[in-house]
């Protein structure tokens, strides 16, 4: 008679990552859960009473093929870290902050230590911006998996006032665009990247940099959750734009009304060295399809604030462009 971990699934094994993971959420949760890892669902109490008017944001997504390079240098804790940052920056953009996070670990074969590493990067980064990990699904799934692979996806709840939220509608021609600076790819653009970079170039050293290649590629996602709340209070942000999948070209048209474009004015926000190191092997215009050029979120701001601005996120900010009278919604480079 077959069993199941005859077809390759080992229940004892997920029972044992949930034994490991179970301490690493409850690290994050404070009295509003009422339920967290164990049951078929988390439970959370929102405190109405803090809000006038809560408007609940959601989001969801991935860490792409970055995971294949964290997984393959044993970088489990810092791929979890990235995911959860991901999420914050998405809910961000709408001006929430983060109220709960779950998550989804699937893989070819579990290995309950790789799995609560890969957690305990998830709940270092919730209690970084005082966010719940509220529970999760780990999957073992032979046959669709490669061994010794995994891949993980994240789902965050944030909150904010209706009144407080961001949604791009009072952008205007004549706005300064700010850029709060990526460390480099963050989660997006690693299927083009590992393609073009051979696996035995990842240890060399990026010129005048002195990080390894893989290092470069596996900077952390950083959240902008803190830059972002301090900015806030001394100025009035019109428009968020998180710089991930199809880049800068791609992500802020997304927020910006109808007759208006962006200009960008290259050179003026710090290029971390992998985008140089990436330019010889692929066209230019792909570049800036693909990676975010040193750009993790765009902020956009009235131009009499800019300087408020820039002087609040002294060092941490830059401006780079401006928003212009356009009959489509697309973004200009300036060389």
């Amino acid at each position: 008679m077959s069993t199941y971990r005859d077809a390759g699934v080992d229940i004892d094994a997920g029972n044992r990552a949930v034994e490991l993971i179970k301490p690493l959420a409850e690290s994050t949760q404070g009295p509003e859960v009422l339920a967290g890892v164990g049951p078929f669902s988390g439970l959370f109490a929102l405190d109405v009473r803090r809000y006038q008017q809560p408007v609940l944001v959601a989001s969801t997504d991935g860490v792409g093929t970055k995971v294949l390079l964290a997984s393959e240098a044993g970088r489990h804790t810092q791929i979890g870290a990235d995911l959860v940052n991901h999420c914050v920056d998405d809910v961000l953009t709408a001006g929430a902050a983060p109220l709960f996070f779950l998550d989804y670990v699937a893989t070819s074969v579990l290995d309950p230590p790789v799995v609560a590493e890969v957690v305990a990067g998830m709940a270092n980064a919730c209690r970084e911006v005082n966010c719940a990990l509220l529970g999760g699904e780990t999957a073992e799934m032979p046959g669709l998996y490669r061994p010794a692979t995994y891949d993980i996806a994240g789902f965050m709840v944030g909150i904010c006032e209706r009144d407080a939220i961001i949604d791009g509608t009072s952008i205007n021609a004549g706005d300064a665009l700010l850029a709060l600076p990526s460390t480099g790819l963050h989660t997006n653009g690693f299927s083009l990247a590992r393609r073009v970079i051979p696996s035995q170039a990842l240890v060399q050293t990026i010129p005048g940099n002195g990080q390894t290649v893989l290092d470069a590629l596996l900077a952390p996602h950083p959240s902008y959750l803190e830059p972002v709340r301090r900015l806030r209070e001394a100025v009035t942000i019109k428009g968020l734009a998180h710089v991930t999948g199809g880049g800068i070209v791609g992500n802020l048209p997304r927020i910006l009304p109808v007759g208006l474009g962006a200009r960008i004015q290259r050179g003026t926000w710090p290029e971390p060295p992998i985008f140089s190191y990436l330019a010889p092997f692929v066209a230019d215009e792909e570049m800036w399809r693909t990676f975010n050029m040193g750009i993790g979120m765009i902020v956009v701001v009235e131009e009499s604030n800019a300087a408020t601005a820039l002087r609040v996120l002294d060092g941490e900010i830059f401006q780079v462009g401006d928003i212009v009278a356009s009959e489509q919604r697309r973004v200009q480079i300036l060389e």
